[in-house]
C-alpha cells in the first residue's frame, strides 16, 4: 500500500523550498502525495499563490482558510486557532501516514498542533536554526518537540536538535532544499529577466526583501523608513522589491514600499511574488541583496553575491563571508551597501562557501520519507539527555 505523505504549505517562499521535494514525491510509485494549502496562498492580498502550485502541475488535495484580514498580534493568534480547527478536520479526512512540515511559520505551527493531537507522525525540515528577532524562534523549537523526524540543513543545527532532546538516530543532516533550485533550474538571462519584469535592469541592481521583526513590532514603521531613506542615497540603482509576508505589521512595510515605488517609477518595482525562477534569476544578476530574509543567508551565498542583512531578524543563523550585518538605521545600511559594492569586498566573494549544502537535499529527504518507520510506535519519544554520562552521539 502506498504511503500517504501530506505536505502543508502556507507561503510562496515555503512552497518554493518544497518544490523539488514535491516533484520527487509526485513521481514516486510508492507515495500518495497530499498537498494542503493555507495561509497566504489563499489570500488575494498576497496574490492567491495557490494558483502557481496548480500551474506547476500539482494537485491540491485540500485548502484550510485561516488568515484573518488584520495583521495585528491578536489576529495572528486567532489565525493559529482557526488553523488548528481547520487542520484537524482536514487530517481527519485525509488520514495521512506522515505530515511533512518546513520552517517556523505560524501556519505550520497550527498544522503540527493538530497532527500531534491526532497522533500523526511529523517530519520537520530546517529545525535547529535560530532567528532571535522573531517569534519564529520559539515556533521552530516547538515544532522540533512535536516532530518524530528531523531534516536539518547543517551539522551545527543537527547538534542543536539533539540538544533539545531528540535522539540522534532521528536527526538527519541533508542540507537546505532551497538550494536545489539553483542546481536544477535553467535560470533566466538578464535580457529574459528584463522582459519578464517589464523593467530595464541598470547596474547597480538591488534585490530587496524586508520582513517584520515580530519581537520588535513597535519599531516596524521607523525601520522600514530607515531602509527607504538609505536607498535614496543610491540614486542610480535599480530597486526590485518583493512584499513582506503576513506577520505582524507586514502591511505597514508593504504600504511604505508601495508609496516609495510610486514616487520612483522609473527605477523601482514591487512584486507580491517573483516566483522561484525569477527570484533566483534576480539573485544571479543583481549586485547586492538587501533586507532580512533567510534567503540572503541560505541561497545568495551559492551565487557568491553580497547580502546586506539588516537588524536582528536572522541573529543566530550561520552566515557565509558574503553576508554583511548592519543595524536598523540609515547610516549603518548605507555603509553596509557601500561596503558590499566596494572592490575590496567584491574580491572576497569568489571565496564564498555555502554553509547549507550544495543542492541535493530533496532526494535525501524523499528517500528517508519512503524508508523510515511511520507506525504508531515512533510517536513515543524518550528525551535524549545529554547530561547522562552514558550517552553519546
Amino acid at each position: 500500500m502506498k504511503r500517504k505523505i501530506c505536505v502543508v504549505t502556507g507561503t510562496r517562499a515555503e512552497y518554493g523550498l518544497f518544490y523539488w521535494i514535491l516533484k520527487e514525491l509526485q513521481a514516486s510509485n510508492v507515495v500518495d502525495l497530499q498537498i494542503v494549502v493555507t495561509g497566504m496562498h489563499l489570500s488575494p492580498e498576497f496574490g492567491l499563490t495557490y494558483r502557481q502550485i496548480e500551474q506547476d502541475g500539482f494537485v491540491i488535495t485540500d485548502q484550510v482558510d485561516m488568515l484573518l484580514s488584520s495583521d495585528s498580534p491578536t489576529a495572528i493568534a486567532k489565525s493559529v486557532g482557526l488553523g488548528v480547527i481547520g487542520m484537524a478536520d482536514c487530517f481527519r479526512r485525509l488520514q495521512p501516514d506522515v505530515l511533512l512540515l518546513l520552517g517556523d511559520r505560524y501556519e505550520t505551527f497550527a498544522a503540527a498542533q493538530a497532527a500531534m493531537i491526532l497522533q500523526i507522525p511529523v517530519a520537520h525540515i530546517h529545525g535547529g536554526e535560530t532567528s532571535e528577532g522573531v517569534i519564529d524562534e520559539a515556533i521552530r523549537h516547538s515544532l522540533t518537540k512535536m516532530s518524530q523526524y528531523h531534516f536539518v540543513a547543517a551539522e551545527v543545527y543537527r547538534k542543536r536538535v539533539i540538544q533539545l532532546g531528540e535522539h540522534p538516530n532521528r536527526v538527519f543532516c541533508v542540507g537546505a532544499p532551497g538550494l536545489d533550485h539553483i542546481q536544477k533550474l535553467h535560470l533566466l538571462t538578464k535580457e529574459e529577466l528584463e522582459q519578464e519584469l517589464g523593467l530595464s535592469l541598470l547596474n547597480p541592481i538591488f534585490l530587496i526583501t524586508y520582513h517584520p521583526v515580530t519581537l520588535e513590532s513597535e519599531q516596524t514603521e521607523k525601520n522600514i523608513e530607515s531602509l527607504l531613506q538609505a536607498l535614496d542615497v543610491f540614486e542610480n540603482a535599480t530597486l526590485i522589491f518583493t512584499k513582506a509576508n503576513s506577520d505582524t505589521n507586514g502591511r505597514i512595510i508593504n504600504e511604505k514600499i508601495a508609496d516609495y515605488v510610486v514616487k520612483h517609477p522609473h527605477r523601482t518595482k514591487l512584486f507580491t511574488s517573483l516566483g522561484q525562477l525569477r527570484y533566483l534569476s534576480m539573485m544571479q544578476h543583481c549586485d547586492v541583496v538587501v533586507g532580512n530574509s533567510s534567503s540572503g543567508l541560505i541561497e545568495v551565498p551559492l551565487f557568491q553575491k553580497p547580502t546586506v542583512n539588516i537588524g536582528s531578524r536572522q541573529n543566530g543563523r550561520l552566515k557565509a563571508v558574503s553576508v554583511i550585518d548592519c543595524l536598523e538605521d540609515k547610516k549603518s545600511i548605507v555603509q553596509a551597501i557601500q561596503y558590499a559594492l566596494s572592490t575590496d569586498f567584491q574580491n572576497k566573494l569568489p571565496h564564498t562557501v555555502s554553509l547549507y549544502g550544495n543542492g541535493n537535499a530533496s532526494e535525501k529527504i524523499v528517500k528517508l520519507l519512503k524508508e523510515l518507520p511511520m507506525d504508531s510506535q515512533i510517536l513515543q519519544k524518550s528525551f535524549y539527555d545529554l547530561t547522562k554520562d552514558d550517552q553519546s552521539e
